[in-house]
Protein backbone atom coordinates (compact mmCIF):
# COMPACT_ATOMS: atom_id res chain seq x y z
CA UNK A 1 0.00 0.00 0.00
CA UNK A 2 1.53 3.30 -1.10
CA UNK A 3 0.47 6.93 -1.05
CA UNK A 4 1.02 9.20 -4.02
CA UNK A 5 2.56 12.70 -3.99
CA UNK A 6 0.39 15.76 -4.48
CA UNK A 7 0.24 16.71 -8.20
CA UNK A 8 1.21 20.27 -7.31
CA UNK A 9 4.49 18.98 -5.80
CA UNK A 10 5.66 17.10 -8.90
CA UNK A 11 8.64 18.65 -10.68
CA UNK A 12 8.65 19.21 -14.48
CA UNK A 13 10.81 16.64 -16.24
CA UNK A 14 13.63 19.07 -17.09
CA UNK A 15 13.82 20.39 -13.53
CA UNK A 16 13.73 16.86 -12.13
CA UNK A 17 16.73 15.86 -14.26
CA UNK A 18 18.75 18.90 -13.15
CA UNK A 19 17.93 18.28 -9.48
CA UNK A 20 18.83 14.59 -9.85
CA UNK A 21 22.22 15.45 -11.36
CA UNK A 22 22.99 17.95 -8.59
CA UNK A 23 22.27 15.39 -5.88
CA UNK A 24 24.08 12.70 -7.87
CA UNK A 25 27.33 14.69 -7.79
CA UNK A 26 27.22 14.92 -3.99
CA UNK A 27 26.34 11.24 -3.63
CA UNK A 28 29.16 10.27 -6.00
CA UNK A 29 31.65 11.96 -3.66
CA UNK A 30 29.97 10.42 -0.63
CA UNK A 31 30.33 6.90 -2.06
CA UNK A 32 33.93 7.54 -3.09
CA UNK A 33 34.75 8.52 0.50
CA UNK A 34 32.86 5.49 1.81
CA UNK A 35 34.78 2.97 -0.29
CA UNK A 36 38.22 4.54 -0.37
CA UNK A 37 39.47 2.64 2.70
CA UNK A 38 39.39 -0.64 0.75
CA UNK A 39 41.85 0.76 -1.81
CA UNK A 40 43.99 2.56 0.78
CA UNK A 41 43.99 -0.37 3.24
CA UNK A 42 47.47 -1.71 2.24
CA UNK A 43 49.02 1.78 2.48
CA UNK A 44 47.29 2.72 5.74
CA UNK A 45 48.00 -0.70 7.29
CA UNK A 46 51.70 -0.33 6.52
CA UNK A 47 52.07 3.33 7.46
CA UNK A 48 49.92 3.21 10.61
CA UNK A 49 50.58 -0.46 11.59
CA UNK A 50 46.87 -1.35 11.53
CA UNK A 51 45.60 -4.83 12.43
CA UNK A 52 42.57 -6.45 10.75
CA UNK A 53 40.41 -5.28 13.65
CA UNK A 54 41.79 -1.73 13.37
CA UNK A 55 41.10 -1.72 9.65
CA UNK A 56 37.54 -2.91 10.14
CA UNK A 57 36.96 -0.28 12.84
CA UNK A 58 38.46 2.47 10.68
CA UNK A 59 36.21 1.62 7.74
CA UNK A 60 33.28 1.21 10.10
CA UNK A 61 33.94 4.61 11.69
CA UNK A 62 32.39 6.21 8.63
CA UNK A 63 29.20 4.27 9.37
CA UNK A 64 29.30 5.19 13.05
CA UNK A 65 29.08 8.79 11.85
CA UNK A 66 26.15 7.84 9.62
CA UNK A 67 24.34 6.14 12.48
CA UNK A 68 24.81 9.06 14.88
CA UNK A 69 22.98 11.47 12.58
CA UNK A 70 20.16 9.40 11.10
CA UNK A 71 17.40 10.03 13.65
CA UNK A 72 17.80 13.81 13.91
CA UNK A 73 18.42 13.89 10.15
CA UNK A 74 14.99 12.44 9.42
CA UNK A 75 13.22 15.05 11.54
CA UNK A 76 15.25 17.87 9.98
CA UNK A 77 14.53 16.65 6.45
CA UNK A 78 10.77 16.53 7.06
CA UNK A 79 10.86 20.00 8.69
CA UNK A 80 13.45 21.94 6.68
CA UNK A 81 13.70 20.03 3.39
CA UNK A 82 16.59 18.47 1.46
CA UNK A 83 18.34 21.63 0.26
CA UNK A 84 18.99 23.31 3.60
CA UNK A 85 19.87 20.06 5.40
CA UNK A 86 22.30 18.65 2.84
CA UNK A 87 24.22 21.93 2.60
CA UNK A 88 24.64 22.07 6.36
CA UNK A 89 25.83 18.48 6.57
CA UNK A 90 28.31 18.77 3.71
CA UNK A 91 30.08 21.55 5.60
CA UNK A 92 30.90 18.91 8.25
CA UNK A 93 32.14 16.55 5.50
CA UNK A 94 34.66 19.14 4.34
CA UNK A 95 35.97 19.39 7.91
CA UNK A 96 36.19 15.57 8.07
CA UNK A 97 38.29 15.39 4.91
CA UNK A 98 40.66 18.05 6.27
CA UNK A 99 40.96 16.20 9.60
CA UNK A 100 41.79 12.92 7.83
CA UNK A 101 44.46 14.62 5.74
CA UNK A 102 46.05 16.05 8.90
CA UNK A 103 45.77 12.91 11.11
CA UNK A 104 48.98 11.42 12.53
CA UNK A 105 47.56 8.46 14.52
CA UNK A 106 44.93 5.75 14.30
CA UNK A 107 42.70 7.63 16.75
CA UNK A 108 42.96 10.76 14.58
CA UNK A 109 42.06 8.80 11.45
CA UNK A 110 39.10 7.19 13.23
CA UNK A 111 37.76 10.52 14.53
CA UNK A 112 38.06 12.01 11.03
CA UNK A 113 36.22 9.05 9.49
CA UNK A 114 33.38 9.47 12.01
CA UNK A 115 33.18 13.20 11.20
CA UNK A 116 33.19 12.50 7.45
CA UNK A 117 30.45 9.90 7.83
CA UNK A 118 28.32 12.40 9.71
CA UNK A 119 28.89 15.03 7.02
CA UNK A 120 27.87 12.93 4.03
CA UNK A 121 25.03 11.11 5.81
CA UNK A 122 22.39 13.27 4.09
CA UNK A 123 23.69 12.72 0.55
CA UNK A 124 21.25 9.89 -0.19
CA UNK A 125 18.50 10.57 2.34
CA UNK A 126 18.04 14.19 1.23
CA UNK A 127 17.32 13.39 -2.44
CA UNK A 128 15.16 10.35 -1.60
CA UNK A 129 13.08 12.52 0.75
CA UNK A 130 12.67 15.09 -2.03
CA UNK A 131 11.84 12.42 -4.62
CA UNK A 132 9.05 11.13 -2.36
CA UNK A 133 7.29 14.47 -2.92
CA UNK A 134 8.67 15.53 -6.31
CA UNK A 135 8.34 12.29 -8.37
CA UNK A 136 5.69 9.67 -9.11
CA UNK A 137 6.10 6.23 -7.41
CA UNK A 138 7.51 4.57 -10.55
CA UNK A 139 9.94 7.45 -11.07
CA UNK A 140 10.98 7.18 -7.42
CA UNK A 141 11.97 3.53 -7.86
CA UNK A 142 13.98 4.45 -10.97
CA UNK A 143 15.62 7.48 -9.31
CA UNK A 144 16.57 5.37 -6.28
CA UNK A 145 18.30 2.78 -8.46
CA UNK A 146 20.09 5.44 -10.47
CA UNK A 147 21.25 7.21 -7.30
CA UNK A 148 22.74 3.87 -6.22
CA UNK A 149 24.28 3.60 -9.70
CA UNK A 150 25.90 6.98 -9.08
CA UNK A 151 27.18 5.63 -5.77
CA UNK A 152 28.69 2.68 -7.61
CA UNK A 153 30.38 5.14 -9.95
CA UNK A 154 31.90 6.78 -6.89
CA UNK A 155 33.12 3.39 -5.71
CA UNK A 156 34.63 2.77 -9.16
CA UNK A 157 36.47 6.07 -8.78
CA UNK A 158 37.77 4.88 -5.39
CA UNK A 159 39.69 1.98 -6.97
CA UNK A 160 42.02 2.35 -9.96
CA UNK A 161 41.68 6.15 -10.26
CA UNK A 162 42.73 6.46 -6.61
CA UNK A 163 45.69 4.13 -7.28
CA UNK A 164 46.70 6.31 -10.21
CA UNK A 165 46.46 9.53 -8.15
CA UNK A 166 48.33 8.20 -5.12
CA UNK A 167 51.86 8.70 -6.55
CA UNK A 168 50.93 12.28 -7.46
CA UNK A 169 49.06 13.41 -4.34
CA UNK A 170 49.67 10.82 -1.62
CA UNK A 171 46.68 9.80 0.51
CA UNK A 172 46.75 13.09 2.42
CA UNK A 173 46.66 15.22 -0.72
CA UNK A 174 43.84 13.05 -2.00
CA UNK A 175 41.65 14.00 0.97
CA UNK A 176 42.40 17.70 0.47
CA UNK A 177 41.24 17.29 -3.14
CA UNK A 178 38.05 15.52 -2.03
CA UNK A 179 37.26 18.33 0.41
CA UNK A 180 37.55 20.84 -2.43
CA UNK A 181 35.23 18.81 -4.66
CA UNK A 182 32.62 18.69 -1.90
CA UNK A 183 32.68 22.50 -1.80
CA UNK A 184 31.99 22.53 -5.56
CA UNK A 185 29.04 20.15 -5.11
CA UNK A 186 27.61 22.42 -2.41
CA UNK A 187 27.62 25.34 -4.83
CA UNK A 188 25.77 23.25 -7.43
CA UNK A 189 23.15 22.11 -4.91
CA UNK A 190 22.57 25.65 -3.65
CA UNK A 191 21.96 26.83 -7.22
CA UNK A 192 19.62 24.05 -8.40
CA UNK A 193 17.60 22.34 -5.64
CA UNK A 194 14.16 23.87 -5.01
CA UNK A 195 13.23 25.24 -1.61
CA UNK A 196 10.99 23.10 0.59
CA UNK A 197 7.29 23.79 0.92
CA UNK A 198 6.61 22.86 4.53
CA UNK A 199 2.90 22.17 4.31
CA UNK A 200 0.32 21.36 1.66
CA UNK A 201 -2.92 23.34 1.51
CA UNK A 202 -5.55 21.59 3.68
CA UNK A 203 -8.03 19.41 1.82
CA UNK A 204 -11.03 17.61 3.20
CA UNK A 205 -10.01 14.30 1.66
CA UNK A 206 -6.33 14.56 2.58
CA UNK A 207 -4.85 11.88 4.81
CA UNK A 208 -4.20 12.90 8.44
CA UNK A 209 -0.62 13.95 9.17
CA UNK A 210 1.81 11.28 10.28
CA UNK A 211 2.43 10.90 14.01
CA UNK A 212 5.44 12.83 15.29
CA UNK A 213 8.66 11.05 16.18
CA UNK A 214 9.87 7.59 15.21
CA UNK A 215 7.73 5.28 17.33
CA UNK A 216 5.08 4.63 14.68
CA UNK A 217 7.81 3.97 12.08
CA UNK A 218 9.63 1.37 14.19
CA UNK A 219 6.28 -0.31 14.94
CA UNK A 220 5.04 -0.29 11.35
CA UNK A 221 4.65 -3.91 10.11
CA UNK A 222 6.22 -3.16 6.73
CA UNK A 223 9.25 -1.48 8.28
CA UNK A 224 9.76 -4.45 10.60
CA UNK A 225 9.37 -6.88 7.70
CA UNK A 226 12.30 -5.22 5.93
CA UNK A 227 14.42 -4.52 9.02
CA UNK A 228 16.78 -7.50 9.30
CA UNK A 229 17.47 -7.88 5.59
CA UNK A 230 18.38 -4.19 5.72
CA UNK A 231 20.85 -4.84 8.54
CA UNK A 232 22.53 -8.04 7.38
CA UNK A 233 21.87 -8.45 3.65
CA UNK A 234 21.94 -4.81 2.53
CA UNK A 235 24.47 -3.76 5.16
CA UNK A 236 26.58 -6.83 4.41
CA UNK A 237 26.63 -6.12 0.69
CA UNK A 238 27.93 -2.60 1.35
CA UNK A 239 30.44 -3.90 3.92
CA UNK A 240 31.91 -6.33 1.39
CA UNK A 241 31.94 -3.81 -1.45
CA UNK A 242 33.54 -1.06 0.60
CA UNK A 243 36.05 -3.10 2.60
CA UNK A 244 36.34 -6.87 2.88
CA UNK A 245 36.46 -7.81 -0.81
CA UNK A 246 39.81 -5.99 -1.01
CA UNK A 247 41.60 -7.71 1.93
CA UNK A 248 40.16 -11.08 0.84
CA UNK A 249 41.74 -10.68 -2.59
CA UNK A 250 45.12 -9.81 -1.03
CA UNK A 251 45.20 -12.16 1.96
CA UNK A 252 43.23 -15.16 0.64
CA UNK A 253 43.39 -15.09 -3.16
CA UNK A 254 46.99 -13.81 -3.27
CA UNK A 255 46.39 -10.63 -5.30
CA UNK A 256 48.91 -7.78 -5.26
CA UNK A 257 47.50 -4.45 -3.98
CA UNK A 258 47.39 -3.22 -7.58
CA UNK A 259 45.53 -6.35 -8.72
CA UNK A 260 43.12 -6.01 -5.78
CA UNK A 261 42.39 -2.40 -6.81
CA UNK A 262 41.67 -3.67 -10.33
CA UNK A 263 39.38 -6.32 -8.82
CA UNK A 264 37.51 -3.70 -6.81
CA UNK A 265 37.21 -1.67 -10.01
CA UNK A 266 35.56 -4.68 -11.66
CA UNK A 267 33.21 -5.20 -8.71
CA UNK A 268 32.11 -1.58 -8.70
CA UNK A 269 31.64 -1.43 -12.48
CA UNK A 270 29.44 -4.53 -12.15
CA UNK A 271 27.38 -2.78 -9.48
CA UNK A 272 27.13 0.38 -11.57
CA UNK A 273 25.73 -1.59 -14.51
CA UNK A 274 23.36 -3.53 -12.25
CA UNK A 275 21.83 -0.41 -10.70
CA UNK A 276 21.53 1.19 -14.15
CA UNK A 277 19.59 -1.89 -15.26
CA UNK A 278 17.37 -1.81 -12.17
CA UNK A 279 16.53 1.81 -12.98
CA UNK A 280 15.56 0.85 -16.52
CA UNK A 281 13.35 -2.12 -15.61
CA UNK A 282 11.76 -1.00 -12.31
CA UNK A 283 8.83 0.93 -13.91
CA UNK A 284 8.10 -2.05 -16.19
CA UNK A 285 8.21 -4.49 -13.29
CA UNK A 286 5.84 -2.27 -11.31
CA UNK A 287 3.36 -2.21 -14.19
CA UNK A 288 3.42 -6.02 -14.27
CA UNK A 289 2.59 -6.18 -10.57
CA UNK A 290 6.01 -7.49 -9.50
CA UNK A 291 6.36 -5.88 -6.09
CA UNK A 292 9.69 -5.24 -4.35
CA UNK A 293 8.85 -7.88 -1.73
CA UNK A 294 8.26 -10.57 -4.35
CA UNK A 295 11.44 -9.69 -6.24
CA UNK A 296 13.48 -9.80 -3.02
CA UNK A 297 11.94 -13.14 -2.05
CA UNK A 298 12.79 -14.69 -5.42
CA UNK A 299 16.14 -13.08 -6.10
CA UNK A 300 18.02 -12.65 -2.82
CA UNK A 301 18.74 -16.39 -2.26
CA UNK A 302 21.06 -16.25 -5.29
CA UNK A 303 23.53 -14.31 -3.12
CA UNK A 304 23.64 -17.15 -0.59
CA UNK A 305 24.63 -19.63 -3.28
CA UNK A 306 27.45 -17.35 -4.44
CA UNK A 307 28.67 -16.75 -0.88
CA UNK A 308 28.77 -20.50 -0.24
CA UNK A 309 30.92 -20.91 -3.38
CA UNK A 310 33.30 -18.20 -2.13
CA UNK A 311 33.76 -19.94 1.22
CA UNK A 312 34.18 -23.33 -0.47
CA UNK A 313 36.72 -22.17 -3.05
CA UNK A 314 38.79 -20.00 -0.70
CA UNK A 315 41.91 -18.91 -2.61
CA UNK A 316 40.13 -19.74 -5.87
CA UNK A 317 37.46 -17.12 -5.18
CA UNK A 318 38.61 -13.88 -6.79
CA UNK A 319 36.95 -10.64 -7.72
CA UNK A 320 34.48 -12.21 -10.17
CA UNK A 321 32.73 -14.21 -7.46
CA UNK A 322 32.66 -11.21 -5.13
CA UNK A 323 31.14 -9.18 -7.97
CA UNK A 324 28.49 -11.88 -8.42
CA UNK A 325 27.76 -11.79 -4.69
CA UNK A 326 27.28 -8.01 -4.70
CA UNK A 327 25.21 -8.05 -7.89
CA UNK A 328 22.92 -10.83 -6.63
CA UNK A 329 22.50 -8.94 -3.36
CA UNK A 330 21.11 -5.84 -5.12
CA UNK A 331 17.59 -7.27 -4.95
CA UNK A 332 17.56 -6.03 -1.35
CA UNK A 333 18.13 -2.43 -2.54
CA UNK A 334 14.47 -2.38 -3.63
CA UNK A 335 13.52 -2.32 0.05
CA UNK A 336 14.64 1.28 0.59
CA UNK A 337 12.21 3.17 -1.70
CA UNK A 338 9.53 0.58 -0.84
CA UNK A 339 9.74 1.54 2.83
CA UNK A 340 9.35 5.24 1.93
CA UNK A 341 6.32 4.51 -0.25
CA UNK A 342 4.68 2.33 2.42
CA UNK A 343 4.63 5.17 4.96
CA UNK A 344 3.03 8.65 4.76
CA UNK A 345 4.72 11.23 2.52
CA UNK A 346 5.10 13.73 5.37
CA UNK A 347 7.14 11.12 7.27
CA UNK A 348 9.38 10.22 4.32
CA UNK A 349 12.51 11.73 5.86
CA UNK A 350 12.02 9.84 9.11
CA UNK A 351 11.12 6.55 7.40
CA UNK A 352 14.14 6.69 5.10
CA UNK A 353 16.51 7.79 7.86
CA UNK A 354 15.30 5.09 10.24
CA UNK A 355 15.83 2.45 7.59
CA UNK A 356 19.17 3.94 6.62
CA UNK A 357 20.18 3.76 10.29
CA UNK A 358 19.43 0.03 10.18
CA UNK A 359 21.40 -0.45 6.94
CA UNK A 360 24.48 1.45 8.00
CA UNK A 361 24.35 0.05 11.50
CA UNK A 362 24.53 -3.29 9.70
CA UNK A 363 27.48 -2.11 7.62
CA UNK A 364 29.36 -1.22 10.80
CA UNK A 365 28.45 -4.51 12.49
CA UNK A 366 29.58 -6.58 9.50
CA UNK A 367 32.74 -4.57 8.76
CA UNK A 368 33.98 -4.62 12.33
CA UNK A 369 32.52 -8.07 13.07
CA UNK A 370 34.35 -9.79 10.22
CA UNK A 371 37.61 -8.19 11.35
CA UNK A 372 37.06 -9.32 14.94
CA UNK A 373 36.16 -12.85 13.79
CA UNK A 374 39.31 -13.09 11.66
CA UNK A 375 41.36 -12.27 14.77
CA UNK A 376 39.27 -14.40 17.17
CA UNK A 377 39.56 -17.55 15.05
CA UNK A 378 43.31 -17.60 15.69
CA UNK A 379 42.46 -19.55 18.87
CA UNK A 380 41.67 -22.51 16.62
CA UNK A 381 45.16 -22.39 15.11
CA UNK A 382 43.79 -21.69 11.62
CA UNK A 383 45.82 -20.01 8.90
CA UNK A 384 44.87 -16.48 7.83
CA UNK A 385 43.03 -17.61 4.65
CA UNK A 386 41.06 -20.19 6.65
CA UNK A 387 40.13 -17.58 9.25
CA UNK A 388 38.82 -15.33 6.48
CA UNK A 389 36.71 -18.21 5.16
CA UNK A 390 35.32 -18.93 8.63
CA UNK A 391 34.42 -15.29 9.23
CA UNK A 392 32.65 -15.02 5.86
CA UNK A 393 30.77 -18.27 6.54
CA UNK A 394 29.43 -16.87 9.82
CA UNK A 395 28.39 -13.70 8.01
CA UNK A 396 26.55 -15.85 5.44
CA UNK A 397 24.60 -17.65 8.17
CA UNK A 398 23.47 -14.27 9.54
CA UNK A 399 22.25 -13.31 6.04
CA UNK A 400 20.25 -16.53 5.70
CA UNK A 401 18.64 -15.98 9.11
CA UNK A 402 17.65 -12.40 8.17
CA UNK A 403 16.12 -13.61 4.90
CA UNK A 404 14.08 -16.24 6.74
CA UNK A 405 12.71 -13.54 9.06
CA UNK A 406 11.72 -11.44 6.01
CA UNK A 407 10.19 -14.47 4.26
CA UNK A 408 7.98 -15.38 7.23
CA UNK A 409 6.74 -11.79 7.64
CA UNK A 410 6.06 -11.46 3.90
CA UNK A 411 4.12 -14.73 3.73
CA UNK A 412 2.04 -13.69 6.74
CA UNK A 413 1.26 -10.34 5.09
CA UNK A 414 0.03 -11.86 1.82
CA UNK A 415 -1.97 -14.51 3.68
CA UNK A 416 -3.72 -11.87 5.80
CA UNK A 417 -7.21 -11.03 4.45
CA UNK A 418 -7.45 -7.57 2.85
CA UNK A 419 -9.21 -4.88 4.84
Amino acid sequence: MTSRPEPSDLLPARTAVIVFLAFALAYFLSALLRAITATLSPTLSLEMSLSAGDLGLLAGGYFIGFALTQLPLGNWLDRHGPRKVVLGFLTVAVAGCAAFALATSFSGLLAARVLTGMGVSACLMAPLTGYRRWLTPAAQMRANSWMLMTGSLGMVASTLPVQWLMPLTGWRGLFWLLGGLILVSMAVLAATVPRWRTASPPRAEAAPPAAPGYGFIWRHPYFRQMLFIGIFNYGGMVAVQTLWAGPWMVNVAGYTPQAAAAGLFGINVSMLCTFWLWGMVNPHLARRGLTPERLIAWGLPLSFVVLACIVWLGAGAGWVLWALFCVSSTFVSLSQPAVALALPADAAGRALSAYNLAIFGGVFIVQWGIGLLIEALTVLGWSEPTRYRGAVAIFGLCCVWAYQDFWRAWRRSIARPAG
